[in-house]
């Protein structure tokens, strides 16, 4: 009997153990970082984006110059291209299909991010962290699916609301593993 009962606690903790490991959280990728270099309409370098995926999303930390003063629209966009004039990046990075801005009723893009704001000097240094992205390939959110992702920064603020109006694309950078 003694017997019986070890080896029917030995199977449930197994059980147990194996879905855990099934349960929690695919940290693989957590470390792993991203670049984004960014380039205005002229060709003329204007910071990077640095992606590092955590256990439970991306930190996203930008350092920019060469912007005007004030808030700028920032974004992640849904193709891995900016040329040839940036519109080659698509719409905002929107997977789940959800509505454009923070005030958005019940859910926004995950690729809409907090404005940028752009010093007297032009230099604009921010850090962000992003829940519904990731790094990971074959991730819900993942910012290298098949036709990859960018990062684009806005000639004005955007809104927030559900029309996005932020203007023209000031600079563009494709992510790019690191």
């Amino acid at each position: 009997m003694i017997g019986k009962r070890s080896i029917a606690i030995t199977l449930f903790c197994l059980v147990a153990i194996a879905g855990m490991g099934a349960c929690g959280e695919d940290t693989s990728t957590v470390g792993q970082t991203a670049v984004a270099s960014l380039s205005g309409p002229e060709g003329d370098g204007m910071g990077k984006v640095v992606f590092t995926q955590g256990p439970n999303g991306v930190l996203i930390s930008a350092d920019v110059s060469g912007l005007t003063p004030g808030l700028h629209g920032f974004h992640i966009h849904a193709v891995g291209a900016c040329t040839p004039d940036f519109s080659a990046a698509g719409g905002h990075f929107d997977p789940e299909d959800e509505g454009h801005g923070f005030m958005h009723g019940e859910s926004w893009h995950p690729g809409d991010l907090p404005n940028l704001h752009a010093g007297d000097d032009g230099v604009a240094r921010t850090d962000y962290f992003a829940d519904r992205v990731s790094l990971a390939a074959d991730a819900d959110g993942s910012l290298f699916d098949a036709d990859g992702s960018a990062i684009i920064i806005h000639a004005k603020p955007d809104s927030y609301g559900p029309e996005p109006g932020a203007g023209d694309r000031v600079a563009c950078g494709v992510i790019n593993r690191s």
